[in-house]
């Protein structure tokens, strides 16, 4: 067992990750989750802000539970190995804004990169400039990294700090299983404090148990083996290391495989579940992303599974998507299958000068 778990945090770690990752997303597709989006950090973040009543449209409100399994089953790993320990004081609030702008810029094109990876897997070709945005954001972020951008250290925090996202995740479970409600207005309108969708992507959804044990296998896992699709191409970029990427690349593969044995691949531009044709904001919207995952240290599913270790930095990106993830229905930010929202350009460039400041102003602070 040792000698497995060992195993894991080897070269061989992240294309493990990725093939479990690979398999277990279009299954959940199959068993009920939204086309090509079995797993998506960002979709599932403003489906659980919908389901707070961060926002009110109706089609993407759910708690799902893959993200509390992911997180859990990152907590799970760091306790047993001994890597829970809760950090904090790198710089907590640009974290929150950066949080913010990645899922402006991933509901712009309909998807965090793992979810550009799986629509790509199961033959929607728009993924496609959305990763090649994906591509450029990162390497922008990465030309601040060689100017000496840095968003300081972070620093050990009492252990009741780590504790707080864990107790978060078991409410959001605890919301999930009993649906509390404190009764309709005077139009029959349920009042919450929970809402989940009766129809659209939120309504889509496989069965709780599975979703949520599937969510802490890859959560374990991911924790592990350091799993980050944002650190792949930052790393491969800067370093010429391609040992994350490899394991990005097996998911795009096994996830294919997978889709072509369940019959869920259908190649094309038109139609694609939950993803619209406009081009230039697909990878407009990813460029934004890619920068601000960047800026922040890894991809959204690396700053969840953080969040497992207690870092309290990764906790407040993570609150700045759920927050990004309202405001990005309240103000039309999000696109929607029939295409980009009314302020969802103008915010991916706004979001970018914001970010391109961040980057150019940021540095350590010099004792």
């Amino acid at each position: 067992m040792t000698s497995i778990l060992r195993f894991l945090t080897s070269r061989w770690g992240p294309i493990i990750t990725g093939a479990v990752i690979g398999v277990l997303a279009p299954v959940l597709v199959k068993l009920g989750n939204p086309g090509n989006m079995g797993i998506c950090m960002a979709c599932f973040a403003r489906d659980i802000a919908g389901a707070l009543g961060l926002h009110n449209t109706g089609v993407v409100q759910y708690i799902r539970p893959e993200i509390i399994g992911g997180f859990l089953g990152a907590f799970i790993a760091a306790l047993l190995f001994r890597e829970f320990k809760p950090r904090t004081g790198s710089a907590p609030l640009v974290r929150f804004l950066l949080g913010m702008f990645a899922m402006f810029g991933a509901l712009v094109f309909l998807g965090c990169p793992w979810r550009a990876y799986l629509r790509l897997a199961g033959g929607d070709w728009n993924a496609i400039l959305g990763i090649l945005g994906l591509v450029v954001g990162v390497g922008l972020g990465i030309v601040f990294l060689r100017m000496g951008f840095s968003l300081g250290r972070n620093r050990p925090a009492p252990k009741a700090l780590g504790w707080i996202m864990p107790a978060f995740m078991i409410l959001l479970l605890v919301f999930l299983l009993v649906e509390p409600q404190f009764g309709r207005d005077t139009s029959g309108n349920l009042t919450g404090p929970i809402f989940f969708s009766e129809t659209g992507p939120g309504a889509m959804y496989a069965p709780l148990a599975v979703s949520l044990v599937f969510g802490l296998a890859i959560g374990f896992l991911a924790q592990r083996s350091r799993f980050c699709t944002v650190g792949a191409i930052r790393d491969m970029i800067l370093l010429r290391d391609n040992h994350l990427l490899n394991g990005v690349l097996v998911l795009i593969v096994v996830a294919f495989v997978t889709n072509l044995i369940l019959g869920q691949f259908a190649a094309g531009f038109e139609g694609q579940p939950v993803a619209h044709t406009n081009g230039l904001w697909n990878f407009g919207g990813m460029v934004l992303a890619g920068l601000a995952f960047t800026l922040a240290g890894g991809c959204p599913g690396r700053q969840l599974f953080l969040a497992g270790e207690g870092d309290g930095d990764a906790v407040m990106f993570f609150a700045g998507m759920l927050v990004g993830g309202g405001f990005s229905h309240t103000f039309s930010v999000a696109s929607s299958p029939s295409g980009v929202a009314a302020f969802g350009p103008a915010t991916v460039i706004v979001g970018l000068v914001i970010c391109i400041v961040i980057g150019l102003t940021m540095r350590e602070a010099r004792t």
